[in-house]
């Protein structure tokens, strides 16, 4: 069998796989998507029978590599028919199959979808090896290197988005594209006026989907702290609790998934866009909030003054690094519109404390366990798994080489 030949779950997952087929034999459902993430971060998925799910368990689940090769606008970048497929790599010439396995431990039912089950895979090559192009593994394979270190990226996700009203019920002939092109945006309206901050009574016009969105959130596990009325019409953020950095980036793909499904049953429409275009919508970002911590748990970027050693080092790598890794935390031209002076999103590379104009807020102080940085460089729509790799990368990088972050913005 493919898991076994090729040693890909641990005892864990091996537990967890034999106790969801007993769930599932006591707990029927119609059908399971088997879900992965696409370079861009967006959810890929086929619905799979009972029967099939189980199978795949064992041997994986055959798909095409071509998710990989496409743009956001769905055309295709690298010609799979050449000789290594664009990429210079053999194992992808002609658009081959790649196998995806199931994560036993990521099986959610779906709350808002009756008989449907959801489950995160792996996508490996034929042959067992990881898939190169795969953003789940590049996050574990930085992650693997915290853990020759015994250290834990923790990591907190504060999203922000828009939720509208859609003006229109069905799609018409204008809103279908081509590959690259896409076809006419589906006509919205905001759902409050916007621009009274934390108003309860434009969170109160929103409450009937919000309500429906917590519900999600809770049968889907997704630790979430508060869902609050921000600036814009209709702007929304959404803050969890801090969890292990695979996790966080697992729920996040989940949390955006399920909040732009639930939105669309309910006749609302949620997009994670930075900067819609859009008459008085304000931009949205994604702040990561991201500590260090040792196999007891301990906050390593807590120290005597306000951030530890290690802390100020793995600062000043994410600060030296930071023109770089805007490609994974701000990857599409929409995002890059977010970066204006006094604007609550970052136009340089500093950082301060408690400081919301600062590319880096770093937040707790002294002795405090709660210490953490706070990069808001990132927006809504970025890859959550290949974001918090470029944290842990750079990051490191500062710590190896004892960097200093320089002077506060403030």
């Amino acid at each position: 069998m493919f898991v076994e030949e090729h040693g890909l779950w641990s005892d864990e997952q091996r537990a967890q796989a034999k106790a969801l087929r007993e769930r599932l034999e006591r707990e029927p459902v119609e059908l399971i998507r088997l879900a992965w993430a696409d370079p861009h971060g967006a959810s890929r998925a086929k619905a799979v029978s009972p029967a099939v799910f189980f199978d795949a368990l064992e041997r994986g689940y055959n798909i095409n590599v071509a998710t990989t090769t496409l743009d956001s606008a769905g055309a295709r970048v690298f010609s799979s028919f050449t000789r290594g497929g664009g990429m210079g790599l053999a194992e992808m010439t002609g658009s081959p199959n790649l196998v995806i396995v199931p994560d036993p431990g990521s099986f959610r039912l779906l709350p808002w979808a009756s008989g449907v089950g959801w489950v995160l895979c792996d996508e490996y090559f034929r042959d067992g090896r990881p898939f190169h192009f795969s953003p789940r593994h590049l996050l574990k394979r930085q992650l693997a290197r915290l853990a020759q270190q015994k250290i834990e990226l923790m990591v907190g996700l504060e999203v922000e988005w828009y939720l509208a009203r859609l003006a229109e019920d069905r799609l018409s002939e204008e809103h279908v594209g081509v590959p690259g092109v896409r076809g006419r945006a589906i006509r919205t309206t905001p759902f409050e006026p916007g621009y009274s901050y934390h108003s309860e009574t434009n969170m109160d016009v929103m409450q009937p989907v919000l309500g429906e969105l917590a519900r999600a959130y809770s049968a889907l596990g997704l630790p979430l702290r508060s869902i609050e009325n921000e600036w814009g019409p209709g702007q929304v953020e959404c803050t969890f609790s801090a969890e292990g950095a695979l996790r966080a980036a697992d729920d996040f793909l989940l949390f955006r998934t399920a909040t732009r499904q639930v939105c669309r049953r309910l006749g609302s429409f949620a997009t994670f866009m930075a900067r819609p275009a859009l008459k008085g919508y304000y931009a949205s970002g994604w702040h990561l909030h991201q500590s260090l911590s040792d196999s007891a748990g301990r906050n390593l970027f807590a120290g005597k003054d306000l951030l530890s050693p290690l802390g100020e080092s793995y600062l000043a790598g994410v600060l030296e690094h930071a023109g770089a890794a805007t490609v994974f935390a701000t990857p599409s031209v929409n995002g890059y519109r977010r970066f204006r002076p006094n604007s609550l999103a970052p136009d340089r590379a500093g950082w301060g404390y408690d400081h919301r104009g600062a590319m880096v807020r770093v937040l707790g102080g002294r002795d405090d366990p709660a210490t953490r940085l706070e990069n808001r460089l990132g927006e809504p729509g970025a890859n959550p798994y290949l974001y918090i790799a470029s944290q842990i990368v750079t990051g490191l990088d500062g710590i190896e080489r004892s960097l200093k972050p320089g002077p506060r913005d403030d």
